[in-house]
C-alpha cells in the first residue's frame, strides 16, 4: 500500500462510492499498473460488493503474441547477436524455452531498464556484436524508443537494431468490446498510455461502444473517485470521457512525444496473444529508419505459433476468465515455473492473483 495512502479521504470517497452502486455493476481496469495496484492496496475489499473489477490487456509483456516471442528467442541464438530487453521478457516461456533458458546455453542476453541502456551498449561494444533491443510496450515507452532511433541515426551507430513489437491500446478496446458489451459498465483508462495520447483518445471508444471511460490515477483515492465517475455515468445512462488524473493527463496528450512516435514509426497490423491481428494496432519503422529494424538485417520472419495447450492467458487478457479458472493456476503454473507471460510479467493479472490472492473478490 502506498505511503501516502490516506484513510480518511479513501473513506469519505468509499461512502460517495456505495451511495453510487444502487445495482451490480462491472468496470475492467485495463491498465496492468492498475491490476497491480488494485491488489495490493486491497481495494478489491473495501468497495461496495455491487462493484466488480475485470481485468484488461493492459500488461504489454504478456500481450505480446506467441510467434514474437518464439522469434526473440531465435534471434538470441544467432552468432553475433546481443540480446537487449526488459527483464519482465526472459523468463516467458516460447514454444521452445526461454531467452532465460537460452541465456544459460551460452546466449548474449542483457537486461536493460530503457532503449537508451541499449543504445550504449552499442556504443560500447568492442566485438562487433549486433545489440537487438526487444521492442515490447505501448504508447508510455514508444516515444522514448523513437527518440533513442533517432539519436542512433544521428549517431551513426550501425550495430543497433530493434525488434519491433509495439502495440497501441486504442485498437485493442475496440476489438475486445464487442464481446464484452452485454456485461461490462465502463472502462478505467490507463493512466502512463493517456499521458501520452490524451484523454480526447478514447471518444470514439465511448461514443461507439456507449461505455463510460474514465483516466485515473494509481493511488487508492484516485482509483476509487475514477469509480465514483463511473458508477455516476452508468447509474445516469451516459458514456463519456472523463480525466480523474488531470495532474499527468491532459485533453489532448504530449505532442512532443506523438510526434517522436510518428517521424519514426508508422501503423501496421500486429498479432495480441489471445486476440488474433488487429488492424493498425501495432507500429513498425519508417522507410528513413528502416537500417534499424533487426528483422530486415537478419532476416527473421515472426510465424504463427501456438499458445500453451491448456493456458488460459489469452481468455485472462480479454477479461473473459479469471485466473482460478484455469487448471494450472498455482499447481503447474506459479511464479517459479510460469506457463504463461500472465504469470511472469509484474503486471500480469496472474502473477498479481497469485501474490494478493486474499484481497480478491
Amino acid at each position: 500500500m502506498s505511503a501516502s495512502f490516506d484513510t480518511g479521504l479513501v473513506d469519505s470517497l468509499l461512502v460517495n462510492l456505495k451511495g453510487l452502486a444502487v445495482r451490480p455493476m462491472r468496470f475492467m481496469e485495463v491498465c496492468g499498473t492498475h491490476t497491480v495496484s488494485i491488489f495490493r492496496s486491497g481495494l478489491r475489499s473495501l468497495i461496495p460488493e455491487e462493484i466488480k473489477l475485470v481485468s484488461g490487456p493492459g500488461c504489454p509483456v504478456c500481450v505480446t503474441d506467441q510467434g514474437e516471442i518464439d522469434a526473440f528467442i531465435k534471434v538470441s541464438r544467432m552468432s553475433g547477436v546481443t540480446i537487449a530487453t526488459f527483464g519482465d521478457l526472459v523468463r516467458v516461456p516460447g514454444t521452445s524455452g526461454s531467452l532465460a533458458e537460452a541465456r544459460a546455453e551460452g546466449a548474449d542476453v542483457k537486461v536493460v531498464y530503457s532503449s537508451m541502456d541499449a543504445l550504449d551498449i552499442a556504443i560500447r561494444q568492442d566485438d562487433n556484436k549486433l545489440i537487438v533491443f526487444l521492442a515490447v510496450g505501448f504508447e508510455t515507452t514508444i516515444p522514448g524508443i523513437a527518440a533513442t532511433i533517432k539519436e542512433a541515426k544521428r549517431a551513426s551507430i550501425g550495430n543497433f537494431t530493434i525488434f519491433p513489437a509495439l502495440k497501441l491500446m486504442p485498437p485493442a478496446l475496440c476489438a475486445i468490446l464487442p464481446g464484452h458489451k452485454p456485461y461490462l459498465d465502463g472502462l478505467i483508462c490507463p493512466g502512463h498510455v493517456s499521458s501520452i495520447i490524451g484523454a480526447g483518445a478514447y471518444r470514439p471508444t465511448a461514443r461507439d461502444f456507449g461505455l463510460p471511460c474514465v483516466i485515473a490515477g494509481f493511488e487508492p483515492a484516485e482509483m476509487i473517485a475514477a469509480l465514483i465517475l463511473l458508477a455516476r455515468q452508468a447509474g445516469e445512462g451516459r458514456a463519456e470521457v472523463e480525466n480523474a488524473y488531470p495532474k499527468a493527463v491532459s485533453w489532448d496528450g504530449n505532442s512532443r512525444a506523438m510526434r517522436f512516435m510518428d517521424e519514426v514509426f508508422e501503423p501496421s497490423d500486429a498479432r495480441w496473444r489471445g486476440i488474433g491481428s488487429i488492424k493498425d494496432s501495432g507500429l513498425t519503422l519508417k522507410a528513413g529508419y528502416g537500417e534499424f529494424d533487426a528483422r530486415v538485417r537478419l532476416g527473421v520472419e515472426v510465424k504463427p505459433a501456438t499458445e500453451p495447450d491448456g493456458c488460459l492467458c489469452g481468455d485472462i487478457i480479454k477479461g473473459m476468465r479469471s485466473p482460478q479458472d484455469c487448471p494450472f493456476f498455482r499447481t503447474r503454473c506459479t511464479p517459479v515455473t510460469p506457463i504463461g507471460p500472465c504469470m511472469v510479467s509484474s503486471e500480469g493479472t496472474c502473477a498479481a492473483h497469485y501474490r494478493y490472492e486474499k484481497g480478491f473478490r
